[in-house]
C-alpha cells in the first residue's frame, strides 16, 4: 500500500472530502445508520471497519443508545488523533458508553459476538487475495440474525457502462475539484484501489455463508448493500 498517501491528510477533513467525492454519500450514511436499528443488540459487539474519524460509529451509538461494545478499526495512524477526540466526546455525552478504537489491520482481527459489522469503502483497498478471508471472518463472527452492512466502489460488467458512469462521476467531481486534482487522485490510488465487479462481491459473500444479500443504494460506480447471517 502507498505509504505516502493518506485520506487523513485531505484539506478540509476526510468527512467533508468523501461527501464531496461521492454523490449521495449523505444518503448512504443515513441509510446505514437507520438500518443499524434492526440489528444492534445489547451485550454484543458492533464493529466499524475502516472507521476513519469515527463519524459513522458515533452516529450508530447516538441512533441506538444500546448497551453494546462499539469498536472502530482503523489501519491509518494519521486518523488516531481524530478518533481519540471523538471517543472522548462520546464518553462525555454518554458516560459509561463502551467505545473502543483499534489501530490495526482488520486482517489481524478475529470477529466474535457481533450483531452488526459495517464497512464503508474499505474492502476495495485490501489486496484482492485477502478479501474473501476477511468476509468469511466477518460471517463467522456475526451472531445469527446479525448483519454486515457495507459499501464498495465496483467495476461495471460492460465497458460501455464503465465509460458512461466513470465520466458522469468525473463530471460530478469537477464541481468541487479541478481537473488536475481529479487526475492526481487517480494516480495516487492506482496501486491501492482495485474494485471488484458486483457479481464477484456477491460470490464472495455467498461462499462465506451469506444467503440473504440485498443492495439498497447505488450511485455511479458505488454500491451499498446488506448481508444477513441466517
Amino acid at each position: 500500500m502507498n505509504k505516502e498517501f493518506s485520506f487523513a491528510h485531505e484539506i478540509g477533513g476526510f468527512d467533508n472530502h468523501i461527501r464531496e467525492s461521492i454523490r449521495g454519500y449523505d444518503h448512504l450514511l443515513d441509510d446505514v445508520i437507520n438500518l443499524s436499528q434492526y440489528f444492534v443488540d445489547a451485550q454484543t459487539n458492533v464493529v466499524d471497519i475502516g472507521c476513519s474519524t469515527g463519524n459513522l460509529l458515533e452516529s450508530i451509538i447516538v441512533k441506538n443508545q444500546v448497551d453494546a461494545t462499539y469498536l472502530g478499526i482503523e489501519i491509518e495512524q494519521a486518523f488516531q488523533k481524530d478518533l481519540e477526540e471523538r471517543r472522548n466526546k462520546i464518553i462525555h455525552k454518554y458516560p459509561g458508553c463502551d467505545i473502543q478504537t483499534l489501530n490495526d489491520d482488520v486482517r489481524n482481527y478475529q470477529f466474535a459476538n457481533c450483531s452488526l459489522i459495517t464497512s464503508l469503502f474499505t474492502l476495495q483497498f485490501m489486496p484482492t487475495k485477502d478479501r474473501y478471508n476477511v468476509i468469511r471472518n466477518i460471517y463467522n463472527g456475526l451472531n445469527k440474525g446479525g448483519a454486515f452492512i457495507f459499501s464498495e466502489k465496483i467495476m461495471c460488467s460492460d465497458s460501455r457502462f464503465q465509460e458512461m458512469f466513470t465520466f458522469n462521476f468525473y463530471d460530478y467531481k469537477s464541481k468541487k475539484f479541478s481537473a488536475d486534482e481529479i487526475l492526481n487522485k487517480e494516480r495516487e490510488l492506482r496501486n491501492m484501489l482495485k474494485p471488484n465487479q458486483w457479481n464477484e462481491i456477491q460470490e464472495m459473500l455467498q461462499n462465506a455463508g451469506f444467503t440473504k444479500i440485498q443492495q439498497f443504494w447505488i450511485n455511479h460506480v458505488f454500491v451499498g448493500a446488506i448481508a444477513i447471517k441466517i
